[in-house]
């Protein structure tokens, strides 16, 4: 089985590998072609995936290429997790926001738009080829923002392409582990969009276990989102909120924190990276070696002005350990060999929330098998969230919009729609300011 690997020179496709490697089972992948633009950082990556595979008996194998048709041809399941503009890009993203005041996080608020703005035309251009070259492939989609892209490329590819996010499955493990359950055996009641969800209950053996961690104080203030949130403000809601909602709940806190931070969390990444993929350059590196220590220092620093601004000191251990290589690995195992399981995905919303149509994508617990992904029925948003969930959908609307349009008068509605962006005219200043450091952009008439 072919998996095609977009943007196969970035710093984490070691991890989507390395889930790989410990397949064993009939009709796992057996080969992996990784695809980017840049042929230095696909020589860097193949050198750790060559590392990782030494010691593997049957490991997939591993080939590169800067050509995108040849990439795609014949794949059997396609992983986009591509970057528009690099990491430069996501600085400048930050920036350009924080000089007028506002939040520039590449998924959230500002940042999120301009990073749309930029990577759903070329989403889009993705999705039409893998309809003309691999239409039997499943595209599963990591590019940011998750639930934004995913959604461009639905319209092109249907129910086939399928988001991804590590952040529900970490936020429902760390509560099964508090409340002294194996996170396998958990259902957990998620609903929302991407980078903007909550958990609203945890079932084991049929039993929600959320009340019980609400009602106790001590158990509530243990875990990441206790501690970023504060337990008062988790009781008022009746429910656990993804970590990126801390953006909306603590918005001048965390603008406050960016501002007066020495890096901000896209600069600081920007550089670190170059650091490793000159280092795996050099003849003799230990490119494995270098990624692990550098994969350690990027999961520590994870978030870390939020955490500051909360008083939550640093990251635990067991929070550390990534995870959204294993939802692709257990969705793509799903559908080639039908071995049905729940995930939280971004799919579809057909008829699941009723607040949203049918074609929006949100994110939600969905059953899993080789005809694809089937969001589950859930119970309505708890009103708090209506509002919020409406109204950033209608934002990514207006992107998807702009991005089809070329209109510049539709993006500057995009981001003065946004719930973190407070003035038209910030969000003219916006629209002057990334076009004015991203090329990518001059589409915008």
């Amino acid at each position: 089985m072919k998996l095609t690997i977009l943007g196969g020179g970035g710093f984490r496709v070691p991890l989507v590998y390395g889930a790989l490697l410990g397949d064993r089972g009939e009709g796992r992948v057996t080969e992996v072609v990784l695809h980017d633009l840049d042929e230095g950082r696909l020589k860097a990556v193949t050198r750790v995936l060559t590392e990782q595979a030494s010691t593997v008996p049957d490991a997939p194998s591993v080939t590169a290429t800067t050509n995108l048709d040849d990439a795609l041809t014949g794949a059997d399941f396609v992983f986009s997790a591509i970057r528009v503009g690099g990491l430069e890009g996501r600085a400048n993203d930050e920036k350009v926001a924080l000089d007028q005041g506002v939040l520039g996080q590449e998924t959230v608020g500002a940042g999120g738009i301009a990073y749309g703005l930029r990577t759903v035309p070329v989403a889009v251009d993705i999705a039409r080829r893998v309809a003309r070259l691999a239409p039997d492939a499943w595209v599963i989609n990591f590019t940011n923002p998750a639930g934004l892209v995913t959604e461009a490329m639905s319209r092109h590819l249907g129910d086939r392409v399928i988001g991804i996010c590590d952040s529900p499955v970490g936020l429902g493990r760390r509560i099964a582990r508090v409340l002294g359950a194996n996170p396998n055996d958990a259902y957990i009641d998620y609903v929302g969009l991407n980078h903007l969800g909550w958990v609203r209950g945890l079932k084991i053996a049929g039993r929600d276990e959320l009340p019980r961690l609400l009602a106790d104080p001590d158990l509530l203030g243990s875990f990441e989102e206790g501690k970023l949130f504060g337990t008062d403000w988790l009781k008022s809601l009746g429910a656990i909120p993804n970590e990126y909602l801390h953006y909306y709940y603590f918005n001048r806190e965390a603008v406050r924190s960016y501002q007066e931070a020495e890096k901000t969390r896209g600069a600081f990444l920007r550089d670190q990276q170059a650091r490793f993929y000159d280092e795996v350059a050099a003849p003799g590196a230990h490119a494995l070696d270098a990624w692990n220590r550098t994969r350690a220092e990027r999961e520590a620093t994870y978030m870390a002005e939020n955490r500051e601004t909360a008083g939550a000191g640093e990251r635990d251990e067991d929070d550390l350990s990534g995870g959204y290589e294993k939802v692709a690995l257990a969705l793509m195992r799903a559908i080639a060999r039908d071995e049905r399981t729940t995930l939280i995905l971004n799919v579809r919303n057909r008829h699941t929330l009723s607040v949203l149509d049918t074609d929006a994508v949100i994110e939600v617990p969905c059953l899993v098998d080789a005809n694809g992904a089937h969001p589950v029925a859930v119970a309505p948003l708890p009103g708090h969230a209506v509002g919020l969930v409406s109204a950033v959908k209608a934002v990514e609307r207006e992107v998807l919009a702009a991005a089809e349009s070329g209109s510049r008068t539709t993006a500057v509605k995009a981001f003065a729609l946004h719930p973190l962006v407070d003035s038209v005219n910030v969000a003219r200043r916006l629209v002057e300011g990334y076009t004015a450091v991203h090329p990518g952009l001059g589409y915008l008439k």
